[in-house]
């Protein structure tokens, strides 16, 4: 049979010219090409900022800390790690990083517990739910510094807000001094710590109760799991996230805080309250250390660099886990 026969009418195959120029792509068009650099350009001003703003002070204090910085903060020259010699050997600096390491871990890990219980009780429906979460929120509206003054005209010996209760319902007949030694005004602190802490881990944890279906419960409760088993198997795999971010920020949060011990204390007497933020800044501004504050600084950072990451490392293949 022929070939060309095949070919049905009207669609015969038109003759391939050889010999003609082949055809190149048209180049993308500037629209195209501002399309693509387009969210780069929208994050640029941020990234400028941080870049101006965050990037560049870590680096002069990186560049302090390994150099000869006059009383006036003027550099002198690279003294490579002396400041961080002079800052280990310092009798204080052991005393002072316990007060850090204990101040961060209580503070964080009991306002995270208590946190996590209050938002399950605020998880409820019961009269009264919105006027009693308005009334979490106060402690964390506050600013510190109002707060560790609060506290230290309620704990004061001779006026103080807790004596005249307690006086008043005839559970003591004296005023009693609730700050014998400097450990005793360091829980003190914690307290007030744990106080203005635990407002932003309830509602981190809430937030997370809130997106949890009820199908699950439900479910759960025909299968007939109790109140704990629904809590351990349902409730806290699914908060996990929430929980994971409130305590890595609360890990930063209270590590840096600086109000609360230098409103109540100022890290008195001789650095029993003192913790790594308030030392160094006796350091800079009390003492002209400027090079061993910075060298300070950025041990009190590769700390918090390695905790956070670790915490979150661990609580990420944790999750993958299961």
């Amino acid at each position: 049979m022929n070939k060309t026969a095949a070919v049905a009418p009207g669609k015969q195959k038109a003759p391939v010219n050889k010999n003609a120029p082949v055809q190149k792509k048209a180049p993308p068009s500037r629209s195209r090409t501002l399309r693509k650099i387009e969210p780069y350009l929208w994050i640029a001003p941020s990234l400028i900022l941080m870049a101006v703003f965050i990037l560049v002070p870590i680096l002069s204090v990186f560049q302090m800390s390994m150099s000869d910085v006059s009383k006036a903060g003027k550099i002198k020259g690279f003294n490579g790690i002396d400041n961080f010699a002079k800052v280990i050997k310092s009798p204080a600096f052991g005393l002072v990083l316990k007060n850090t390491l204990v101040w961060t871990i209580a503070v964080v890990v009991l306002s995270t517990v208590l946190g996590f219980l209050l938002a399950l009780i605020l998880n409820n429906q019961f009269k009264g739910r919105k006027v009693a979460r308005a009334i979490v929120v106060f402690p964390w509206a506050t600013t510190l510094v109002i707060q560790a003054s609060a506290w230290n005209f309620i704990i004061n010996k001779d006026y103080g807000t807790l004596n005249t209760l307690l006086l008043k319902l005839g559970i003591i007949s004296a005023p009693v001094n609730w700050t014998p030694t400097p450990e005793a005004y360091f829980a003190w602190e914690i307290a007030c710590g744990i106080f203005v802490t635990i407002p932003f881990v309830t509602f981190c944890v809430l937030s997370g109760l809130q997106s949890i279906d009820t199908t699950y419960y439900e479910a759960a409760t025909v299968d007939g799991a109790n109140y704990w088993q629904k809590l351990f198997k349902i409730t806290l795999p699914l908060v996990k996230s929430s929980l994971t971010v409130s305590t890595v920020l609360n890990i930063i949060y209270v590590f840096n805080s600086f109000p609360i011990i230098w409103t109540m204390t100022k890290g008195d007497p001789a650095n029993h309250t003192d913790t790594l933020v308030t030392y160094l800044y006796k350091l800079a501004f009390y003492n002209g250390k400027q090079g061993e504050a910075a060298a300070v600084s950025v041990i009190g950072f590769i700390i918090l660099l390695i905790c956070a990451s670790a915490y979150m490392i661990y609580t990420l293949r944790k999750g993958d886990d299961q």
